[in-house]
């Protein structure tokens, strides 16, 4: 690259010298030469700074980099053209090479629209392909059809980029600055118990923070508890008549949604008791010592609950609930008034955002806050205080509206621009029970959450022992197992769903080890670290290999799951931008059954057929086996799954 480098600097100043740059239009082929020479020798000296300075920080996105090689090549074949279409992907058959630039048919018809006439996509194609700039990835290029041009990779550079996750291990894909983003998740009420409802949001939200953590985000994980409001007023009441030495013993409060449904209960029927309870709102409000040390104390019972489920899921979480913006709420509304967006209507405050069908209540008639007013709050500290650069609100698809006219009137008041500033609704469909409807128990009531994991727990082991686990594995090994199959299996069976749909729970078929199961990805996880172990190899000889031996890529079943394990950036580049972590598990998926062709095929330990002894082991092959297992080990952990090498 260097030498090119050389090479089009001194034809540029060829040219200049001839007087051929920026001359009259009759010289139109010479400041297309021009041109090219210029786009071909910024991108080389690009692709070298960049090459220089990635070091071991960051594993190449192969799609990214042919889009830059023919993103280059588009530019110098048509450099009159704004913002050409660049569509490259992997190809879905070996037949048509291992990747595929789209871009000539649409460019056919710019020109068309442009010039009224008809130009062969396949000429285009032509063009383009004349004009790829020297690169080390590109081993040929084909035109297919009207116009496709087919992209075969070149086997060293494959088995390079292998050799270098092997030995830097799996890295990040290359994002630019590092950026603070925060994502709103889980987001239970205090005094209710977490149910079914709260699993999607919970694991949802992790693995996204997970993605961004790996990626070298800084990431503010919070949890916008329902722990302010007007139902706190009915249970401080019913807290003082039933432990009336509340201030000085703390009350055993063992049950709190038994506790929560009687305060309603009495709500709805004692008249008495209702006054008191919006009188003991109106003292909370003040911030009287002994109503918030009544409120401390409830929210101190859910906690506790609350924090057994996120213990059991690994999830880490800041709290900072509605009533941490309580103090910001007057200011919010003195900025809405002065830019002169308030309206009053019949005694509330409401603000009409253009685009948006239902008003944003600000102020209540009673004088009171509402979630608008709080949500507001809060989308402006996190944009000011936190200084936010990606905000992410993981919340069911019926907050959309809601979640869509906050966001709107954040803009519309000048808090951010989209632009430069991204606000996302990650919205997710409802979990539904295999009658198709909503997950319920045969009681009707909503499903609780710790319920399920139990259940999980249970079928886990029984699954285990079905398989006769319990024999082979020591009593901390079976453990072990049971809570990777039963949490993992509870998180990937959400997870590789389209989070916009609703799903159907099913511990049938989360359990199956068979099909894009976690049941199945664990097992063959656990099989592919077992494949060195077996063969006697340890991590010493395995590192040792990977310094100096070539991952030999010969065989075309070694070639599909060499290029299988490097699409992993690119798969993770996506996920970063449409937020949707199904893509991931189907991709691992993949990656598991392209692995066992592999596998199936290519001996990484040839033995005795008589004896069993082992004869031979194929290095390069046990190398793929790592690499494989690699990648699979961060992809569980971005999902939250926690393999265990033996199962």
């Amino acid at each position: 690259q260097e030498n090119e480098i050389k090479c089009l600097t001194a034809e540029i100043e060829r040219l200049k010298n001839s007087g051929c740059l920026g001359v009259s239009p009759s010289l139109e082929g010479l400041r297309d030469e021009n041109a090219r020479l210029k786009y071909r020798l910024n991108f080389l000296r690009k692709s070298l700074h960049e090459e220089r300075s990635k070091g071991v920080k960051s594993m190449i996105n192969i799609n990214s980099c042919l889009q830059e090689i023919f993103g280059a090549a588009i530019r110098a074949a048509y450099p009159d053209l704004e913002n050409p279409p660049l569509v490259v992907t992997p190809s879905q058959q070996p037949k048509f090479g291992d990747y595929q630039c789209n871009s000539a048919m649409g460019i056919a018809q710019i020109l068309l629209k442009r010039t009224e006439q008809k130009v062969s996509p396949r000429e285009i194609a032509e063009k383009i392909v004349q004009n790829i700039p020297a690169n080390e990835c590109i081993e040929k290029v084909e035109i297919a059809g009207p116009g496709f041009i087919n992209v075969h990779l070149r086997k060293d550079f494959v088995s390079k980029q292998l050799s270098s996750l092997l030995v830097n291990g799996v890295q990040p894909p290359a994002v630019g600055k590092r950026r603070k983003v925060v994502v709103d998740f889980s987001s239970p009420n205090i005094a209710k118990e977490m149910h079914v409802g709260h699993l999607r949001s919970t694991i949802i939200g992790d693995s996204m923070c997970r993605l961004f953590e790996f990626a070298g985000y800084d990431v503010l994980r919070l949890n916008h508890l329902g722990d302010w409001g007007t139902q706190f007023g009915m249970l401080i009441a019913h807290l003082q008549d039933k432990f009336p030495d509340y201030l000085t013993v703390s009350p055993p409060i063992g049950d709190l949604q038994a506790f929560y449904k009687e305060s309603k209960r009495r709500f709805d029927t004692e008249e008495e008791f209702k006054k008191r309870a919006y009188q003991c709102v109106v003292m909370l409000q003040s911030k009287n010592p002994d109503f918030i040390k009544a409120w401390r104390l409830i929210c101190d019972v859910s906690r506790k609950e609350f924090q057994k489920i996120y213990n059991c899921l690994d999830i880490a979480l800041v709290e900072r609930g509605e009533s941490f913006y309580q103090e910001m709420m007057k200011d919010i509304v003195q900025e809405f008034e002065d830019k002169g967006f308030v309206q009053v209507d019949d005694g509330r405050k409401i603000v009409f955002v253009p685009g948006c069908s239902v008003p944003l209540t600000i102020v209540k008639s009673d004088g009171g806050y509402t979630y608008d007013t709080s949500d507001l709050a809060a989308l402006r500290h996190r944009l000011y205080e936190e200084k936010a650069d990606i905000i992410i609100y993981v919340v069911d698809s019926g907050q959309s509206v809601h979640l869509q006219t906050v966001f709107a009137a954040g803009q519309m008041i000048g808090w951010y621009d989209p632009k430069v500033t991204r606000v996302a609704h990650a919205a997710f469909g409802v979990v539904l029970g295999e009658d198709k409807k909503k997950f319920k128990t045969r009681s009707g009531d909503t499903v609780r959450l710790m319920d399920l994991l139990e259940e999980g727990l249970k079928r886990a082991m029984e699954k285990l022992k079905d398989k006769e686990r319990d024999k082979v594995l020591s009593e901390e090994e079976l453990r072990a197992a049971q809570t990777s199959v039963a949490f993992g299996c509870i998180k990937y069976a959400d997870l590789s769903h389209n989070r916009l749909n609703d799903y159907v729970f099913s511990f049938d078929k989360m359990l199956d080890d068979r099909g894009n199961t976690a049941a199945y990805l664990l097992y063959a996880f656990t099989r592919i670290r077992a494949i060195a172990r077996l063969a006697t190899i340890d991590e010493e000889v395995l590192q040792k290999a990977a310094r100096e031996e070539v991952v030999v890529l010969d065989h075309e079943k070694e070639w599909k799951l060499g290029k299988c394990i490097l699409r992993f950036p690119e798969v993770l580049h996506k996920i970063l931008d449409d937020l949707l972590l199904h893509t991931l598990c189907d991709y691992l998926y993949e990656l598991a059954t392209t692995f066992t062709e592999f596998y199936d095929t290519c001996y990484c330990v040839e033995k005795d057929r008589q004896t069993g002894h082992i004869v031979k082991v194929n290095m390069w092959r046990l190398l793929l086996c790592e690499a494989t297992a690699a990648v699979m080990a961060k992809g569980f952990d971005i999902l939250g799954i926690k393999p265990v090498q033996r199962m």
